[in-house]
């Protein structure tokens, strides 16, 4: 019993003893404004683990032990503060931050300060992405990443978009950049069998996003090597953060309407120009005794004599609609941190039948085990449904409706869908067929960090990214392609497999306080893997059952396998002086099963140098200048995006009278490798007054060589082509970006500016240019821009008889009414002059108003539909409002030929359907409302915050067609600028909320 006593008594000296020792510290963090800051991290220096984050009301309330002497404020965007513990009570202020000298920028391999940086990188954080309904994470760099020119091909849900950095950088291979998600390059290329493919990255959730840094030049670059000549674009994404756990969510709602509403004849206008054009067709020698005859003997319908005024143009449209809900908890101590997100989007398109609904969850977790070993990884798993709409090509595209004659009734007597129309009715695929594409999307990495020494790192990453797609597609009796076989059907599907690892040793050093060394030495390895396999079944019991296990017979079916591996070693070394002169070199090995086996390994080295001027004592006094660096680099970067097995003679099976047999299909070659690209960039970074006037300018040549292309050989020996390295092109310009803080204090203003020219140039070329002719004029020539339009030049209309007239040759002085006898010619520039975007952003006490814009100049749009839509009556397709002007001998100064039935007056394919493409699009606006503090105080909130958000909202374009931002994608790659019944971009207004708990 004593024991026991005298053990309970030395427990409570011992606990009495530690409380003694600690004393609690209260305090507020505010801003400058005194505002307060939620949030912010305290933590007792030299001891991380001892912790807290302020309250709504920037309060705090910390127990120390009782020596404390200082304490450590930190919080996102503003300057970390030491503050000396002098009483109970200590109240911190905090500073905004120089953001353009201090930020933290993540590079290939690691992070860098951003005032170190000697290569060229755009950089676009979660705040650029805040607020806005982006359809994909790429969408968030148009007009505000300066030489990164994006396209988006098409207004359905869910389509590649065309990104160019700095350029076109092939002909034959890839010019998508290469995508790396915290640290792991992805796979972008699309697996789905349409010609407008899915995008593979509208998968990934952009509010997971934390930034995404563009990498442009060869010094920022080139560490990627031989898949770095088309850029690289570093997905970084959030993390955990130490403090209290934090909950925010957010929901938004809104609509969308097509930007454009093209306007087309209605059914008087309709029947009088096609009565022109019949009676000056004198079609069949004038065998029909008036319009209704002609119409019923080729159409097979008695609809010219109704009363039908149909408006098929608009059919294809609709008021779309779209939700969003997110989901964030992150949090942890100074040993784990965790983050967990969850999201729903589902988004009702524009285009009739057109859905695309994602789903999907995320968890991050950090673990600090010791010291010396710091251990994490994330995993991202989503599903995606796409419900498809048919390719711009097909008759079943919704756009292609605009086609049918307004005379002609969208439903027949009984209430059923029209099918005795000229064309066919594309609504009755939607009503009597479905169209799934769903995606699954597994991405996942692991990284170990050990610190060997206090100046070694070695860490090794280990990534994972699985893509699953399904498509099922089902057209019933009652469509066009199902309706002769009792219903069809078809199932795909196709996965890819990617794995990655990453293994560096890292050294940094700092020498006498003047000499900075940073040394990085790695190897990677990385192995993907293609399968798909698809079915297709025709005669089914009924219209109910869709699944190829209900056909009658499975008409065919086939199945493929391809893969391909890198292993790559690369060393980069970082050195600075004096905190003014710069010196970076790096250089990265890559070998690839893709190319032969003489060339399979090629080297790319890169090397940069950066001086920052204003650290001079000749300007470091200066009261005016802020920052002032100068940065020159040059380096080679490669492109092996050209498919697996191009450099290899293939042999494939085949059935010949029964009997199976092989067959080579493609003839090798040992030498193919790389194409190469030197890349030489030089950049000025300065900032004026503080940095309230900052900006860059940038100039670079980039020089690709080893062009892969099919060239022609003799076909004695059974191949007509072979894929080889030959070919030269060019790409240079200029970049400059300007941000400014007009108005600082409780009124903000800010202001974004950049811009971009780029010249790209067809340096050599093996054999003939390459046109594929027919509907798509753009064309690759030695001496020529990339896609240029090439053929007839319209000259107009003959005045005196209504003949269409073209330019006889280039001098543009003699005109012919014979297109044959017209010569072929540069007729347009798919490739703009100079792109970029303009922002704005406002703010008052607890409102804010952002405002982006983006603009393109200079690129001409081939309007391929223009000759059905805009034929001035040629055939039956319903016209554009325009061709009303058409002429006669009352109207005779009109570029509208004379309507001529079936006589191809003026509309096959010139120079007439080419228009000036350049645009001012009203990105993005924001209009946003932070609830106070003591309001959301009271109910024990973090934060509350409510917006609208607008985006394509308005746009200024002289362009005819439905949208200037466009490019028909199954044109192919040469065909530039094209536009053929692609829908327009939508109009999308939202509100929404986000709340922090």
């Amino acid at each position: 019993m004593k024991k026991l006593l005298l053990s309970f008594f030395l427990s409570f000296c011992v606990i009495s003893f530690a409380f003694a020792q600690e004393k609690v510290i209260t305090g507020k963090v505010t801003t400058p404004n005194a505002e307060p800051i939620p949030g912010a991290s305290i933590s007792v220096k030299g001891s991380p683990s001892i912790g807290t984050q302020t309250d709504a009301a920037g309060m705090y309330r910390l127990s120390v032990p009782a020596n404390t002497k200082t304490l450590i404020v930190s919080f996102i965007g503003y300057t970390g503060k030491e503050v000396a513990v002098t009483g109970a009570t200590v109240n911190v202020s905090l500073a905004e931050e120089n953001t353009t000298l201090t930020d933290v920028v993540v590079v290939a391999y690691g992070t860098q300060s951003k005032r170190d940086l000697t290569g060229s990188q755009a950089r676009v954080t979660s705040a650029d992405m805040k607020d806005r309904p982006l359809a994909t994470v790429e969408s968030a760099l148009q007009g505000k990443a300066p030489g990164v020119f994006i396209n988006s091909s098409s207004g359905k849900l869910g389509q590649a978009l065309q990104i160019r950095v700095r350029g076109i950088s092939s002909i034959s291979a890839n010019n998508q950049p290469l995508f790396v998600i915290d640290g792991t390059p992805v796979i972008t290329d699309a697996l789905g069998t349409y010609t407008e493919p899915d995008n593979p990255l509208a998968a990934i959730n952009p509010e997971d996003i934390e930034s995404m840094e563009v990498l442009k030049d060869a010094a920022a670059a080139a560490i990627y090597g031989a898949r770095a000549s088309n850029g690289v674009v570093l997905i970084t994404t959030k993390k955990g953060k130490e403090g209290k756990t934090n909950v925010d969510f957010g929901y938004y709602a809104g609509f969308s309407d097509p930007t454009k509403k093209n306007q087309f004849l209605n059914a008087a206008q309709y029947k009088q120009l096609m009565e022109e054009s019949f009676k000056n067709s004198d079609y069949d020698g004038g065998s029909y005794s008036n319009s209704s005859e002609l119409w019923e003997d080729y159409t097979g319908t008695t609809d010219w004599d109704g009363n039908v005024d149909a408006d098929w143009a608009n059919a294809a449209f609709r008021r779309g609609h779209t939700q969003q809900y997110n989901l964030n908890i992150n949090g942890g101590d100074a040993k784990t941190k965790f983050m967990l997100s969850g999201n729903y989007n589902d988004n009702k398109g524009i285009i009739i039948g057109n859905r695309y609904v994602r789903t999907g969850g995320r968890l991050s977790l950090d673990h600090t085990v010791s010291n010396l070993l710091t251990v994490g990884g994330n995993i991202n798993i989503s599903k995606v449904d796409n419900y498809r709409v048919s390719n711009d090509n097909a008759f079943s595209n919704p756009l292609q409706l605009n086609a049918l004659p307004p005379i002609q009734s969208i439903y027949d007597a009984s209430g059923e869908l029209n099918s005795n129309t000229v064309y066919y009715n594309g609504l009755i695929d939607l009503a009597n067929g479905s169209n799934l594409s769903t995606t699954y999307r597994t991405f996942a990495t692991a990284f170990a960090s050990l610190k060997i020494t206090p100046n070694l790192v070695f860490r090794s990453e280990y990534g994972f990214d699985f893509n699953s797609l399904e498509e099922e597609l089902y057209l019933g009796s009652k469509t066009q392609d199902g309706g002769g076989t009792s219903g069809y059907g078809s199932d795909y599907n196709a996965k890819s497999i990617n794995f990655n690892t990453n293994n560096t040793l890292t050294y940094t050093k700092v020498f006498n306080e003047k000499h900075s060394l940073n040394v990085l030495g790695g190897f990677t390895f990385q192995e993907a893997e293609l399968r798909y396999g698809t079915v297709t079944g025709t005669g089914f019991p009924s219209d109910k059952f869709t699944k190829i296990a209900s056909a009658a017979t499975i008409s065919a079916g086939s199945s493929f396998e391809s893969r391909y591996s890198f292993v790559s070693y690369l060393a980069r070394v970082n050195y600075k002086y004096a905190d003014k002169y710069l010196l970076s070199a790096s250089i990265r090995t890559d070998g690839s099963s893709r190319f032969g086996s003489n060339e399979r390994y090629g080297t790319f080295p890169a090397a940069s140098i950066g001086w920052i001027a204003s650290e001079e004592d000749f300007l470091k006094s200066s009261t005016w200048l802020s920052n002032l660096k100068l940065r020159a680099s040059y380096g080679l970067t490669g492109n092996a995006e050209i498919g697996n097995f191009a450099s290899r003679t293939l042999y494939g099976g085949v059935n010949y009278a029964g009997t199976a047999g092989t067959l080579p299909n493609q003839l090798g070659d040992p030498n193919l490798t790389w194409e190469n690209t030197s890349n030489f960039n030089i950049g000025l970074d300065f900032g004026i007054l503080a940095d309230r006037i900052n900006g860059t300018v940038e100039v670079y040549k980039k020089k690709t060589r080893d062009l892969l292309l099919s060239v022609p050989i003799p076909a004695t020996n059974g191949f007509s082509s072979i894929v080889q390295n030959i070919g030269d092109l060019e790409n240079k310009g200029l970049e400059l970006s300007l941000n400014t803080k007009n108005f600082v204090g409780e009124f903000k203003w800010s202001t974004s500016f950049n811009i971009s020219f780029n010249r790209n140039k067809i340096l050599r070329l093996a054999g003939q240019p390459i046109y594929p002719g027919g509907r798509y004029i753009g064309r690759i020539a030695e001496g020529e821009p990339y896609g240029y339009f090439y053929g007839k030049a319209y000259a107009g209309v003959d005045a005196n008889n209504g003949d269409a007239l073209y330019y006889l040759d280039e001098s543009h002085t003699v005109t012919t009414n014979v297109y044959s006898s017209a010569k072929d010619q540069k007729i347009g520039d798919p490739n703009p002059n100079f792109y970029g975007g303009f922002g704005n952003r406002f703010s008052y006490k607890n409102f804010d108003l952002d405002i982006q814009t983006q603009f393109v100049s200079g690129n001409d749009i081939y309007n391929a539909a223009g000759g059905f839509q805009s034929a001035n009556g040629d055939y039956f397709d319903n016209q554009t409002i325009d061709q009303m002007n058409y002429w006669t001998t009352s109207n005779r100064i009109t570029s509208i030929p004379q309507p001529r039935f079936g006589a191809s007056n003026g509309t096959r394919p010139s120079s007439r359907y080419i228009q000036d493409g350049s645009y001012l699009r009203v990105k993005n606006v924001i209009f946003g409302y932070n609830v106070p503090k003591s309001f959301i105080t009271k109910y024990k909130l973090q934060n509350l915050r409510v917006y609208a958000s607008a985006q394509n909202l308005f746009t200024i374009t002289g362009y005819n067609g439905y949208d200037p931002e466009v490019n028909t994608t199954f044109a192919g790659s040469v065909q530039l600028g094209h536009d053929f019944y692609t829908p327009p971009q939508a109009r999308t207004i939202i509100f929404g909320v986000n709340v922090g708990f």
